[in-house]
C-alpha cells in the first residue's frame, strides 16, 4: 500500500500543478466570457476534439498501449521504440483524416451536438468555426499521451504528469495577452481556440527530451500489419466504449444543456472544479495501478492483480469520499471563490454550485472507474467495460430524458454522476466473480470508518461555513478567500485526525512515508 501512495505521490504533486493551473486557466475564462453566448460556443466547440481525445488519446489508446508497450519492452528497448514509432505514423494518417473529415462535416456535427443552439442567432455559427480551428488538437494530445504511456513503462513519471501542465501554462499567457490586447467576447473565444493548438503542442513537446535521453528516435514506420499493432488494435476497439462512459454521457448532457442559455457553460465550470480531485487521485493512483496491473498479468499473477487493484481502490477511497463530502458541502464558496469576478455573475455562482453537487455525487465513482477498467483490459478481457459503459449511458439517458423538461440542467450533472456509479457498480461485480476476493477487502471495516470521519468532517465545513459568513460575508477576495478557503482547511484536519483515531490503514502508511523524508 506504501508503494502505491509512494509513486502516487509524484504523479499527484505534478497532477495538482497541472490542476491548480487548470483551474486559474478557466477563472481567466470565466472572467473573459462568462457564461454568455461565446462561452457556450467555445465549451460546445472544444468538446469535439476533447470527446475522441478522452476516448483515444487518454482513454482507449492509454489503456491498449500501455500494457502492449511493456511487453515489449521486455524483449528491449529497440523493439518497444519501434512499435512506439508505428503507432504514432498510424496516428498521424488516421487523425489526419479525422481532422479533414471533421472541418468538412464540422455544421452537422455542431447541430447534433449543440441543436439549442440554432435558438440563439450566430450561436451556431460561432461553434462551427471554433470547432475547425481546434479540431488539430486531437492528433497533438495523442502523439502526447503515446509518449506518456511510453515514459510510465519506463516508471518515469513526473516529466508525463507535468506535461499537462505545461499546457495551461501556455493558456493562461496566451490569455494574458488576449486581455492586455482587449479583444472583444467573439475575438477572444477565437483566440482562445488558437492558444488551446499551441498549448496541445506544447504537451506533447516537452515530453520528447526525456525520451531522446532514454534513446528513442522519431522515425516513420508505416507497419499496420504488425502484430502488436493490431492487438492494440483489437483492443482499442471494445475499449473506446469501455472507457466512453463519462464522455459519451458528457457528450449527452451538451445536447440537453444546449436547449438552456448559459447551461453548458455552467456544467463545464462545475465539472472542472471536480476535474481537480479527479486528476490528483484518479489520474495519479489509475496510472500507477495500470503499469502494475499490466506487468502482474503479464505474468499470470491473478493475486498480484488482486491485491493492486484493492490497494488502490482503498487509497482512492480514503481520499475521494471526504473530497465527495466537502465538494457538496461547500460548492456555493467553492465557486464563487473561483469564478465570481469580470463577466462571471453571483446567479451564475449559484447555477455552477448546483451543479458541482450534484456531479460530485459520483466523484468516487469516477476515480475508480481509472482503475478497475484498465484491470480488464490487463487481463484480455475488455468486453466487461465495453459493458459498464453501455449500462453507464443507459443509468443516464433513464433519469435525463424524461426529468430534463421539468428539472432543467441540473438533472444532467445528476445523470453523469448515476452513469459513473452504475459503470464502476457493473467492473467490480464482474471481477468479484470472476477473480474474487475484492469486495471484502475494498468495502471492510476501513471503508465505514473513512465514510464516518467524512461525515462528521462535513457537518463540521457547514457549522463553520454558516458563523464566517455570518459574521464577514461574503464580499471581495479576501472574505472569499476566508468563507471558501477557512472550512476546507478546518475539515481536512478534522478528517485526518479522526481517520487517525478510527486507525485508517492508509493514514498508518501515509504517516510511515513521511518520518522516511529527510528533515
Amino acid at each position: 500500500m506504501s508503494q502505491v501512495l509512494r509513486s502516487a505521490g509524484v504523479i499527484s504533486a505534478f497532477t495538482f500543478l497541472s490542476r491548480i493551473l487548470g483551474l486559474v486557466r478557466e477563472q481567466v475564462f470565466a472572467a473573459l466570457l462568462g457564461a454568455g453566448p461565446y462561452a457556450d460556443a467555445f465549451q460546445a466547440a472544444f468538446r469535439i476534439p476533447n470527446l475522441l481525445r478522452d476516448l483515444f488519446a487518454e482513454g482507449a489508446l492509454s489503456a491498449a498501449f500501455v500494457p502492449t508497450y511493456a511487453r515489449a519492452l521486455r524483449e528491449g528497448k529497440d523493439a518497444a521504440f519501434r512499435l512506439a514509432s508505428r503507432v504514432l505514423t498510424l496516428l498521424a494518417v488516421v487523425l489526419g483524416a479525422l481532422v479533414v473529415a471533421g472541418f468538412v462535416f464540422a455544421e452537422p456535427l455542431v447541430g447534433l451536438l449543440a441543436p439549442g443552439f440554432e435558438k440563439v442567432p450566430g450561436k451556431l455559427e460561432a461553434t462551427v468555426l471554433l470547432t475547425r480551428v481546434m479540431l488539430p488538437f486531437l492528433p497533438l494530445v495523442s502523439f502526447a499521451a503515446v509518449a506518456m504511456g511510453m515514459l510510465n513503462a519506463h516508471e518515469r513519471y513526473g516529466t508525463p504528469a507535468l506535461a499537462p501542465a505545461l499546457f495551461n501554462v501556455v493558456a493562461i499567457a496566451w490569455a494574458a495577452l488576449l486581455w492586455a490586447l482587449g479583444f472583444g467576447p467573439a475575438q477572444v473565444a477565437v483566440g482562445w481556440a488558437v492558444g488551446t493548438l499551441l498549448g496541445g503542442a506544447a504537451q506533447f513537446l516537452v515530453q520528447v527530451p526525456s525520451l531522446w535521453r532514454d534513446g528513442w528516435r522519431p522515425a516513420l514506420e508505416w507497419a499496420p500489419g504488425d502484430p502488436a499493432i493490431r492487438a492494440i488494435g483489437r483492443l482499442m476497439a471494445p475499449a473506446t466504449v469501455g472507457l466512453a462512459a463519462v464522455q459519451v454521457n458528457i457528450f449527452v448532457s451538451t445536447i440537453f444543456a444546449s436547449q438552456e442559455p448559459g447551461a453548458v457553460s455552467w456544467l463545464q465550470y462545475a465539472f472542472r472544479i471536480l476535474y481537480l480531485p479527479i486528476g490528483i487521485f484518479g489520474v495519479a493512483v489509475g496510472t500507477v495501478a495500470t503499469t502494475g496491473l499490466a506487468r502482474r498479468a503479464a505474468e499470470g499473477d491473478l493475486g498480484g492483480v488482486r491485491e493492486t487493484l484493492t490497494q488502490s481502490l482503498r487509497s482512492l477511497a480514503f481520499l475521494t469520499v471526504p473530497a465527495t463530502v466537502g465538494l457538496m458541502v461547500l460548492s456555493v464558496p467553492i465557486v464563487r471563490l473561483l469564478f465570481e469576478r469580470g463577466r462571471f455573475a453571483p446567479a451564475d455562482t449559484e447555477r455552477t454550485a448546483a451543479a458541482l453537487a450534484l456531479y460530485a455525487t459520483g466523484l468516487v465513482a469516477y476515480t475508480s472507474v481509472k482503475v478497475l477498467a484498465p484491470a480488464f483490459y490487463a487481463l484480455g478481457t475488455p468486453r466487461v467495460p465495453l459493458l459498464a459503459s453501455a449500462v453507464a449511458v443507459a443509468a443516464n439517458l433513464a433519469l435525463v430524458v424524461p426529468l430534463h423538461a421539468r428539472v432543467g440542467y441540473r438533472v444532467v450533472a445528476l445523470g453523469t454522476a448515476l452513469g459513473a456509479v452504475a459503470n464502476v457498480a457493473v467492473l467490480a461485480a464482474v471481477f468479484e466473480k470472476r477473480v474474487g476476493g475484492l469486495m471484502r477487502a475494498v468495502f471492510g471495516g476501513a471503508l465505514f470508518r473513512v465514510a464516518a470521519a467524512a461525515a462528521v468532517m462535513g457537518a463540521v465545513c457547514w457549522w463553520l461555513r454558516g458563523v464566517l459568513e455570518a459574521a464577514f460575508g461574503a464580499r471581495g477576495l479576501a472574505l472569499q478567500l476566508l468563507t471558501g478557503l477557512g472550512p476546507v482547511a478546518a475539515g481536512g484536519v478534522v478528517y485526518l485526525l479522526l481517520c487517525a483515531v478510527l486507525r485508517v490503514p492508509e493514514v498508518a502508511a501515509l504517516t510511515r512515508r513521511l518520518r522516511r523524508r529527510p528533515g
